[in-house]
């Protein structure tokens, strides 16, 4: 959450590495010269604009194209930017139903570039960075939807045992501990009193629903711009951002990919309330919702927004780990402000759920 749970820009476009972000080239293309030989020769390197969490930068090498994704330098919270975790979930989703870029090569060793990171295909298509999706034609913007449905039930089918995964997380009470983690990364990232959190922190434990203990392979931040579309169709090629993976219930999943249609269209963040949908032809929340309910053949309970609020505070600390390491320099975007800006705005609209 990684805090790439806010808008970033298309990396289509690259900016020079950053002094913070700095990068030993000779260090790189000896190591990727032994354990990528495959890719050739490393001819330049530019880092992605945007992205809160891990820094992401584009291999132009002599064979093909590459992604490198780091742990940002300095100290970090605890079980955060989690390159590790990332490729060994896109390694083991390799030939599977999930679509990913091919796994090349994880570093642990921080002598290399400054920090662990691991190396991954360049997967050609589109990224679709706002969900009102401007560049489709209306009458093609429902398809695009209804894939994404399609392949986060599919993560939900995967069989954690066949692909390696069924350590990759604790099984169960996913929502109790998810809530304990969030509170203790907000807590540790606080910079100004906030009562909304404080409430939603007091209220969400004491009402996590029944049946916390489905368990299945999640995302954990399942959006339309971690989606690398096909260039002309409507056929997602990969899912990138795996850093908040685990084994969860599926419905967190699910609830956090309906906030595009719970939060607002202000400053960083890129969500549908408020948009005339039905003249844009995209569909509501209760749309995909079914879609997805009908890809996995299964009912939604009604304690649907528990599920809402629990994904808004956990926006809500992840925007304020983004404002704490704005404040101590080691944001891995500039617009890391503004993203710390918007706490209050998320947590009052989680508190509005509270019967």
């Amino acid at each position: 959450m990684n805090s790439r749970l806010i808008e970033r820009s298309p990396p289509t476009s690259t900016d020079e590495i950053e002094p913070q972000h700095g990068i030993d080239l000779d260090r790189l293309a000896r190591y990727l010269a032994s354990n990528v030989s495959q890719l050739g020769a490393l001819k330049k390197v530019r880092k992605f604009k945007g992205g809160q969490s891990n820094p992401t930068f584009w291999l132009d090498c002599e064979n093909q194209s590459a992604v490198l994704r780091r742990k940002p330098p300095g100290v970090l919270l605890k079980s955060a930017h989690a390159v590790e975790r990332e490729f060994q979930v896109i390694q083991a989703l390799a030939g599977s139903a999930v679509p990913v870029a091919q796994a090349f090569a994880l570093c642990e060793d921080s002598d290399v570039i400054g920090s662990p990171f691991y190396v991954m295909g360049f997967v050609e298509g589109r990224i679709f960075w706002d969900p009102a999706l401007e560049e489709i034609s209306p009458s093609e913007r429902a398809a695009y939807f209804t894939e994404m449905a399609r392949v986060l039930a599919a993560i939900h089918e995967v069989n954690v045992l066949e692909v390696g995964l069924s350590q990759f997380g604790r099984a169960g009470n996913y929502f109790s501990r998810q809530i304990a983690r969030w509170t203790e990364q907000y807590r540790l990232s606080e910079l100004n009193p906030n009562a909304d959190m404080d409430r939603l922190i007091g209220w969400l434990p004491v009402n996590v629903p029944a049946g916390d203990d489905e368990a299945c392979l999640v995302h954990g931040d399942f959006r339309i711009d971690n989606l690398i579309f096909h260039p002309t169709e409507p056929r997602i090629l990969a899912v990138v951002d795996w850093e908040l993976a685990t084994l969860g219930h599926p419905l967190g999943d699910l609830s956090y990919a309906c906030l595009t249609w719970r939060l607002p269209r202000m400053g960083p963040i890129k969500g549908l309330l408020g948009l005339d949908l039905s003249a844009r032809q995209l569909p509501t929340e209760e749309a995909f919702k079914a879609e997805y309910c009908r890809q996995r053949q299964r009912d939604l309970p009604d304690s649907w927004h528990f599920y809402i609020a629990f994904n808004l505070f956990r926006l809500g600390a992840i925007a304020q780990g983004v404002a704490k390491r704005a404040s101590v320099g080691q944001a891995s975007s500039k617009q890391a402000d503004q993203v710390g800006a918007m706490v209050p705005i998320i947590a009052k609209a989680a508190v509005q759920l509270i019967p």
